[in-house]
C-alpha cells in the first residue's frame, strides 16, 4: 500500500511539474497516470 501511495504522489508531482501546454498533452498525461494507477493496483493485488 505504501508503494501505491508513493507512486500516486510521484505521478501527481510529475504531471504538475511537467505542465500541459495543449489539450492533447492533458489527455496524454491523464491517460498515462490512469494506466500507471491501473498497473499499480494490479501489482498490489497479486
Amino acid at each position: 500500500m505504501k508503494k501505491f501511495i508513493a507512486l500516486m504522489t510521484m505521478i501527481t508531482f510529475i504531471t504538475v511539474l511537467s505542465g500541459c501546454a495543449t489539450w492533447n498533452g492533458v489527455k496524454k498525461d491523464t491517460s498515462d497516470a490512469y494506466d500507471a494507477t491501473k498497473e499499480a493496483i494490479h501489482d498490489a493485488t497479486k
